[in-house]
């Protein structure tokens, strides 16, 4: 198979954005940041069903998140739910896979030279800390994977029901409808896996509620906030395959 086509190079460069994405989102998200301070404000103080001192804690895979939610929409919209189902099931599996390399890496012997290191000016185990970035507990494997799966296929099913509704109109009713639904699963299921199930946490239905709809609060603001820059990248796509083909595509995208 070559890529001599638009379509087939479009998406060759929309799937490996996909596929980066979710896997950078997996491995940096084992950072956790502070919203507010980030962006200048001081922390809020929430009170959610019991719960004290919540505030916007996310963890730094939300950076690549709005990148997934666009690729998703745009492969929905030009190549239908078979690719995107497609494309999320070959993501986990890397994913994992990823993962299973990682933790062989983590059982090699380190060289003596490499393992103490100093970095600004503080000494570090290197070995540790590789262990401690990369050596994610295997139930928030198990948590984010399912919950990326579950989420994609909730995504899909939704976009496409409310296409069959408005048509082509409303790009952003189909796309940000569809993201915040499997979104609000998705913030959910990894949190009840990973804290909830897993017997080394001891989270509360209460807990895990209100984490989940604080870390639901930002997703559902950022998709919002991504609304315009989907009809930009819908546009420049639109462009580069000319509006022939733009359409023949989208056609055939819906009828699944």
């Amino acid at each position: 198979m070559t890529f001599k086509t638009k379509e087939s190079r479009l998406l060759l460069i929309l799937g490996s954005f996909f596929v980066a994405n979710a896997i950078l989102s997996e491995f940096i998200g084992v950072k956790l940041f502070s919203v507010e301070e980030t962006l200048g404000f001081n922390k809020l103080d929430i009170n959610l069903f019991g719960v004290p001192h919540l505030s916007f804690v996310m963890s730094a895979g939300v950076l690549t998140w709005p990148i997934i939610f666009i690729m998703t929409d745009i492969i929905n919209e030009y190549f239908g739910v078979k690719q995107v189902r497609f494309l999320s099931i070959l993501t986990s599996i890397l994913i994992a896979f990823a993962f299973l390399v990682v933790w062989g890496s983590m059982h090699l012997s380190a060289a003596d030279f490499w393992v103490h290191q100093n970095i600004n000016g503080e000494d570090l185990n290197m070995n540790n800390a590789f262990a401690g970035i990369f050596g994610q507990g295997m139930w928030i494997i198990v948590g984010s994977i399912t919950a990326f799966i579950i989420g994609q296929m909730v995504d899909v099913v939704i976009f496409h029901r409310i296409k069959k509704i408005t048509g082509e109109r409303a790009l952003w009713l189909r796309a940000t409808g569809s993201t915040l639904v499997s979104q609000f699963v998705d913030s959910f299921v990894v949190i009840f896996i990973a804290f909830y199930i897993n017997p080394q946490y001891h989270y509360s239905w209460q807990q895990v509620f209100a984490i989940g709809l604080v870390g639901y609060t930002y997703k559902f603001i950022v998709a919002i906030l991504m609304t315009p820059i989907l009809y930009i990248v819908h546009r420049i796509i639109d462009g580069y395959l000319g509006k022939d083909l733009a359409h023949k595509l989208m056609d055939m995208a819906g009828r699944g």
